[in-house]
């Protein structure tokens, strides 16, 4: 039996809120970043995107965090982009109830009148983006000095983003004494300025994430037909133990998996839209055999370490090298074999030839239909004795 959520050090009531939604186990960057938040230290977690730290800073934050004032809000967590913004709240909103909490996301695109309503009425932990919050700051409607913890999440994409001056521009406005945990997929450039100059001495946490280079994987590029790709994908899925299917969007990731129930393959999607508890099922039970096939966007997958995982198809074409090898590092792990399969449509050859040169890739592209014998055996299919 693992560690539950009880010996990290989180109370009886959050535990069974845990539980009524289906989460009973702790991934790995709650494990190791719970008991630091909750001793008080600043913590800086080097993990990615569907890891489960927004259960990692937020549960342990629920149980410290005091009730606050109208439009002080004592609990702050600066994030990227609008959804989110929105996805941390839908999280942490069932959790805080139980501590009558109030959690709200502030972010721009939306009517800021029903914002500064809702700040009035009493706001505990704001979760906000940066451009929105300093509106409200600069209006007078909310005031970031009575704050006690402070999360910045995805650091590293807020710097992409160039929000950096915006963050560090609030977190200059914060006076009470406080704690900042900081969440990160790199720790370098920008995001190491904001942790020596914000942070007061952190515990370092990394979940670990090897990347699997490109010599260390099976590659195959099949020119597929549209109305085909389903069954193409479903042909390579059934001769393959595990199989994880990439698309572009959430969208696209439910109709494909309803898509492949209809061809007789077990699969199922994960998403950021799906709570935890449903991504954790999901992923329990392909890790479990009890399905085939998981379809994935590409930020949900970031936080899926499944070490057996047979065949990775890029079904949606990566956007670009990195994303592709980030994708494909999914297969191959800890010493296995396994294959990575491009299908490609007609109109996404051209972009898929680019993103091959970049890659140093170059098999050919072979056409294939699914009656084919070789998708039984791609990683023995030899594709260079293949005219193109």
């Amino acid at each position: 039996m693992g560690v539950g959520f009880s010996e990290l050090g989180i109370e009886k009531d959050l535990v069974e809120e845990l539980n009524n939604q289906g989460i009973t186990e702790p991934f790995e960057i709650q494990k190791i970043t719970i008991p630091d938040i909750l001793e008080g230290r600043d913590v800086c977690g080097k993990a990615k995107t569907g890891s489960g730290k927004t259960i990692a800073f937020g549960l342990p934050l629920v149980q410290l965090l005091p009730v606050s004032k109208p439009g002080k809000p004592t609990g702050l967590a600066l994030v990227p982009t609008r959804e989110l913004a929105i996805q941390v709240c839908k999280e942490l909103e069932p959790l805080a109830l139980k501590r009558d909490l109030m959690v709200r996301a502030i972010y721009g695109g939306s009517p800021i009148e029903k914002q500064i309503e809702a700040l009035k009425k009493g706001v505990d932990f704001v979760v906000a983006t940066p451009g929105r919050l300093i509106d409200l700051l600069e209006r007078g409607d909310i005031s970031v000095t009575s704050v006690e913890k402070i999360v910045i999440d995805e650091a590293d994409r807020m710097a992409d983003m160039g929000f950096m001056p915006q963050v560090e521009w609030i977190l200059r406005q914060v006076e009470a004494d406080h704690q900042t945990l900081l969440f990160s997929a790199t720790l370098d450039g920008m995001v190491s300025g904001l942790i020596s100059r914000y942070q007061d001495d952190p515990a370092m946490h990394e979940v670990d994430s090897r990347e699997v280079t490109v010599s260390e994987m099976q590659h195959r590029f099949i020119a597929v037909h549209e109305m085909d790709q389903v069954k193409v994908a479903a042909a390579i899925i059934n001769s393959s133990n595990k199989t994880i299917v990439f698309t572009k969007t959430r969208w696209g990731a439910d109709k494909l998996a309803s898509k492949l129930l209809k061809e007789n393959v077990d699969a199922a999607a994960i998403h950021g839209d799906l709570r935890q508890s449903q991504r954790e099922k999901a992923l329990k039970d392909f890790t479990k055999g009890k399905i085939r096939s998981l379809v994935a966007t590409d930020v949900a997958a970031r936080g899926i370490h499944v070490d057996d995982v047979e065949a990775v198809i890029h079904y949606d074409p990566a956007s670009d090298a990195k994303t592709y090898l980030h994708r494909s590092g999914r297969t191959a792990r800890a010493g296995g074999s396994g294959v990575v399969v491009s299908l490609i449509c007609w109109d996404e050859e051209l972009e898929i030839r680019k993103l091959m040169r970049r890659l140093g890739l170059k098999q050919p592209i072979v056409e294939m239909f699914s009656n084919d014998e070789r998708l039984k055996n791609l990683i023995d299919w030899n594709p260079d004795l293949e005219a193109n």
